[in-house]
């Protein structure tokens, strides 16, 4: 059966009893349909336990062969509660740019999903729309106050903020508004980001609470004055309107697996061109709920998990107590060589030759003081002879590591014991986290160690306005935020054909975005875009709905 088919086939309790067994009062719920509710933070009761500890799932660089990180999440947190733990899953809500081109869902697959799958994947909460609305409305109030006279200033060829939609479109990367005479406002170019890329998405995502989204939306660089001086959304005295339109979108949204597991879906930033992580409140909720936390953090572990171990660890209280490689069979043959129509036939010799990526990324989880289990996320075309391969090369690397059939089988079922057990034997382990770099150092210095240490390049070319705008961040008093790299996901490089594990390449950074609310500087390498654009046959051919309304071909 297909992921939809599957997810329709649940039997889907009702989210009271759901919120009933994590210990979240009536109260605090507030209905969205029988399986949808969000939760006021607000009116939890303390508990007076210790925070949950978080397990941090990442993954090797993926390939179009699928790794299936999310699945794993949520067959790994199924299998723990399987084993008697209290758990709690914490994931980003998916973006409708992705689920309508070529990647697909954020919600799992097989028997290890979160429910449900359709209405999450489409328009779930109305969360994204509320962030794409506020982004938006702040882009017409910068606009309106240059067309009332401009009182602040703002020069029109310096504003850096974008509006953004949720739909992959490359039409709308560059346009020039303002057309039509006087009366339509000031002629100027601007250009449209994916709504996973605006920096509304990434405060959203960073905030503790209410007041937290407040100040940084005020916070947040829009652009410059005629003399170069930042201007911010405090100085248009808007922030209140912002976090209006954002107040009920901004509490955690609570679903379930299949299994019955307590979710929490909120915040969706892409992890190649922002800092990819679910929302600090809902890991911070969800810690206060379950004695463990299974997250997870986009793409590779290059990505997604240094920029939450490096920006998201930073402003919250969410460090890891264990992290989680992902990698298949599949992936490491094709990072070994084979091509994806080939995956299917056994090759020990090429997934011997892609376990360097897989290396490469445990190494550097290492780094920030964490030694991480790998998960095999098993695909039926998987061999006896290729899945004990690996295993005896993990145990030879000294990386403990467990296969996962979650797909298949379900956390609930058997499927991921093994995963759990390595797990929990981790979860006992003292870890020593500390951060890839300090923020002491220069931004330069920051980006050519995170290029040097974790993609293991020689090191970093500027281009002249990236240069430049190193001494705006220098002079602006930005040099002390953390850095958000921006990257292909697909290699360690930043190009995105080269796998494995390269070596004796520069990454090119072309230029240097400060996101002052969101509290980083986002450095855009190579040909990474922040609007991506769909594929020649989108997911979106094979997608309709019947006449009860039910979706159809979603995955």
């Amino acid at each position: 059966m297909s992921d939809l088919e599957i997810a329709r086939a649940a039997a889907v309790r009702p989210i009271e009893d759901i919120a009933d067994a994590a210990g979240i009062p009536r109260e605090a719920l507030e209905l969205h349909g029988r399986f949808k509710a969000k939760i006021d933070p607000r009116l939890l009761p303390g508990t007076g336990r210790a925070p949950g500890k978080v397990v941090l799932v990442s993954a090797m660089s993926p390939t179009p062969a699928g790794e299936g990180k999310s699945t794993c999440t949520v067959g790994l947190a199924d299998s723990l509660a399987r084993a008697g733990q209290r758990v709690m899953i914490a994931l980003r809500e998916p973006s409708l740019g992705p689920v309508l081109g070529m990647k697909g869902g954020a919600t799992g697959g097989g028997y290890s999903q979160v429910l449900p799958m359709d209405e999450i994947n489409l328009h779930f909460t109305g969360d994204f729309h509320a962030i794409t609305s506020a982004n938006n409305a702040l882009a017409a109030l910068i606009d309106n106050h240059i067309h009332q006279g401009n009182d602040l200033g703002i020069d029109p060829r310096r504003i850096t903020f974008k509006r953004v939609l949720d739909v992959n479109d490359r039409a709308l990367r560059e346009v020039v508004i303002g057309l039509g005479g006087p009366a339509q406002g000031t002629p100027r170019q601007d250009g449209f980001d994916i709504t996973v890329a605006s920096e509304v998405m990434a405060v959203f995502c960073l905030a503790r609470d209410l007041d937290d989204l407040k100040r940084r939306l005020a916070a947040i660089t829009f652009g410059y004055t005629f003399d170069r001086t930042p201007l911010t959304v405090g100085d248009l005295q808007v922030e209140g309107a912002l976090a209006l339109l954002l107040k009920d979108a901004i509490k955690p949204n609570l679903v379930q697996t299949i299994a019955g597991t307590p979710a929490l879906v909120h915040g969706g930033p892409f992890a190649n061109i922002a800092h990819g992580c679910n929302s600090v409140i809902a890991t911070r909720t969800a810690r206060s709920l379950a004695d463990i936390v299974v997250t997870e953090a986009g793409f590779g572990a290059d990505l997604g998990a240094e920029k939450f171990m490096d920006i998201k660890a930073r402003v919250a209280d969410v460090a890891p107590d264990a992290v989680v490689v992902v990698a298949t069979v599949r992936a490491l043959k094709m990072h070994g060589g084979v091509a994806k129509a080939d995956l299917a036939m056994p090759d020990v010799e090429a997934l011997r030759d892609g376990t360097a990526n897989l290396l490469r990324h445990v190494r550097n989880v290492e780094k920030f003081g964490v030694t991480p289990v790998v998960a095999i996320n098993r695909f039926g075309t998987d061999t006896e002879e290729e899945l004990e391969w690996l295993l005896s090369w993990c145990a030879g690397e000294g990386i403990d590591a467990a296969v996962a059939d979650v797909w298949g089988q379900g956390g609930g079922g058997p499927g991921g014991d093994d995963l759990a057990a390595t797990v929990l034997a981790a979860l006992d382990r003292p870890v020593a986290f500390s951060h890839l770099y300090s923020l002491d150092l220069s931004v330069e210095e920051k980006i050519r160690t995170i290029v040097q240490e974790i993609y293991g390049a020689d090191g970093v070319d500027f281009s002249v306005p990236a240069l430049r705008r190193l001494k705006e961040i220098e002079a602006n008093g930005w040099s002390g935020l953390p850095v958000c790299m921006a990257k292909t996901q697909y290699s360690f490089s930043d190009d995105a054909t080269v796998l494995g594990a390269p070596k004796g390449f520069t990454v090119h950074v072309r230029d240097l975005i400060p996101k002052t609310g969101a509290g980083f500087i986002v450095a855009l390498t190579g040909s990474v875009m922040t609007m991506p654009g769909l594929p020649k046959e989108p997911a979106a051919l094979r997608m309709d709905v019947d006449a009860d309304g039910n979706a159809v071909g979603l995955f």
